[in-house]
């Protein structure tokens, strides 16, 4: 097993009791149980057939982890708010008050243009690509051993922040304080026609802290500037339009930004302690 298999197949589980302890306040929980530890059990048969072929092992190293990154995250609309229904909202409109004596997205109001808002908008989407495109093209180089660290501290951010939108729910200020907003900023072609997508996609996830969006672009950063240095040049400015997109288009608080920037911090250095550990036991090397 690599470490990447047994995150994933930690997490499964742990989502799987989660919805066995709250089984009476989660809809369809039997369905939910079904797929979670099906998903386990498909990465444990993953790790034992994807020396077969290819296909099998491009499986297990993208496809597979892609899937579940979606896939957890659409669960997590059936579980984070019945497992824990007091969204914290208040409390993140209230520090972003504190710290800037204004709420961030009324006051970025004054700068909206139709064409800024369409950057910001393409710019958040990429989150989407990030992960997928620096791990192709490790893969391509040849870096495999850069590529499994990648792709397991890439999956602990995602898994660490869906734990934090159980423990921590809040809708987010275009949800939140849709009152206190003066302006429908839909943009000039695309952002309209992206802010729905997105809304029917994902739906009402209760995601906003911390910022999975600042968090895993973050970690695409550092993983960039560790393994193909020339090409963390090319994402500086795309991963800044991105985070000053999730507050400009409304999708979070500032205060949900630090949040994922600490999440970084958290995932590195848990990140580092497990492959340390991995490598005591002689499975692997340091990340």
């Amino acid at each position: 097993m690599k470490p990447s298999d047994t995150l994933t197949i930690a997490f499964s589980l742990l989502l799987t009791a989660i919805i066995i302890i709250f089984y009476d306040r989660i809809g369809a929980a039997g369905k939910l149980i079904v797929m979670c530890s099906s998903m386990a059990l498909f990465q444990f048969v993953l790790v034992y057939i994807s020396g077969i072929n290819k296909f099998l092992s491009l499986t297990r190293d993208i496809i597979f982890p892609a899937l579940c990154v979606i896939i957890f995250f659409d669960i997590l609309g059936n579980v984070a708010h019945s497992v824990n229904p007091q969204d914290i909202d208040y409390m993140l409109i209230r520090l972003d008050y504190l710290l800037f004596g204004c709420y961030p997205t009324v006051y970025l109001e004054r700068f909206y243009s139709p064409m800024l808002m369409d950057i910001f908008q393409i710019s958040y989407t990429t989150y989407y690509f990030l992960p997928l495109a620096f791990g192709i093209l490790l893969k391509a180089q040849g870096k495999h051993e850069a590529f499994d660290k990648f792709l397991f501290l890439i999956l602990l951010c995602y898994y660490l922040s869906y734990i934090s939108y159980i423990l921590f729910p809040a809708l987010g200020p275009r949800y939140a304080i849709e009152h206190l907003q003066t302006l429908d900023m839909d943009g000039y072609v695309v952002s309209k026609s992206i802010q729905d997508v997105l809304n029917n996609l994902e739906g009402v996830k209760r995601d906003a802290f911390p910022s999975g969006h600042t968090a895993i672009a973050l970690v695409v950063l550092f993983s960039a500037f560790r393994y193909a240095r020339w090409f963390a040049y090319i994402l500086l400015i795309p991963v800044i339009l991105l985070i000053c997109s999730t507050v400009f288009c409304r999708y979070h608080y500032v205060v949900d930004l630090i949040g994922g920037a600490i999440l970084v911090v958290v995932s590195l250095v848990l990140g580092e302690l497990y492959y340390k550990s991995w490598e005591g036991r002689g499975n692997g090397s340091a990340l």
